[in-house]
């Protein structure tokens, strides 16, 4: 297997909203942005499928090693190898990669976030950079488009901790600051527990509701940030944006009920997002 074919590979199973948006690209930026991608999706299996922490730590710290030894022109792993001929067409920095480790990183050692200005500095490492990185394959000729993709990365992000508290709740992990969960008199042990339908409190689903209001907020700051000279280029971000926002909304009309299952959307659906976006071009 070539590395262009193990990182294809590695984007086709994830079965991500990310994987549409690829489709519509050229196929320098589409082979780009899916060595990316399978880049993302390795390290962060480091740390979801690995159940020891220290091996886990030990397997990120090879892979700062690896970036290490790719830029320096030693790529090993076929990630890399399919990645590094794209770096410098597309501005793929080594402190790109080394930031969404970081973020990786916080999530084997940490598992809450006490207010809501420590989790956006998580959400920078692991979506906002990733949007910035995105943004530069895509197809950029402004400063404010790395803006705008930092703050679509945020949107997207917390779109996901929305969609996986039970998922994450399984591990352990709660994403939902505690002050806010103080704020809206919900437990921890009520998430960790995940116990339905007792878990869907008024409470809980009140602080739900306070969640997917400020990711709709973040979307459309986001929108208003994208310079019209880009917009063309950039919409394969468009059809993520609106992939997440639809599953965003398919959470609220099931009224929050993410404890004890995952929505999510067809492939087929996601498709025709994607493809109507591009029809539409926003």
């Amino acid at each position: 297997m070539t590395p262009e074919q193990y990182v294809q590979d590695k984007a086709a199973r994830s079965g991500s909203s990310f994987y549409y948006a690829f489709l519509f690209l050229p196929p320098a930026r589409r082979a780009a942005i899916t060595a990316f991608y399978a880049f993302c999706r390795e390290v962060d299996d480091v740390v979801d499928e690995t159940t020891d922490t220290g091996v886990a730590a030990s397997k990120l710290a090879w892979w700062r090693s690896e970036v290490a030894s790719a830029y320096a022109g030693q790529p090993s792993h076929p990630v890399m190898k399919a990645l590094m001929p794209h770096s410098v067409a597309f501005c793929i920095e080594a402190r790109h990669l080394l930031a969404v480790i970081d973020g990786c990183q916080i999530d084997l050692e940490q598992t809450r976030f006490l207010d809501f200005p420590g989790l956006t500095r998580y959400c920078h490492l692991v979506a906002g950079v990733v949007g910035e990185v995105a943004a530069n394959i895509f197809g950029r000729t402004s400063d404010a488009t790395v803006q705008y993709a930092h703050r679509l990365g945020l949107a997207m992000q917390l779109t996901n901790i929305i969609r996986d508290v039970g998922d994450d709740a399984r591990r352990g992990r709660i994403y939902l600051p505690v002050s806010e969960l103080q704020r809206f008199d919900v437990k921890a042990s009520e998430l960790l527990l995940r116990t339905a339908p007792h878990g869907y409190s008024d409470r809980f689903t009140a602080l739900m509701r306070f969640q997917a209001a400020r990711a709709h907020q973040t979307y459309d700051e986001a929108m208003a940030l994208l310079p019209e000279v880009d917009r063309q280029a950039q919409k394969p971000g468009l059809m993520m944006a609106n992939i997440y926002r639809s599953l965003l909304r398919e959470i609220e009309t099931s009224k929050f009920k993410v404890l004890h299952q995952r929505t999510s959307l067809t492939p087929l659906r996601k498709l025709w997002i994607a493809m109507r976006t591009h029809w539409q071009g926003r």
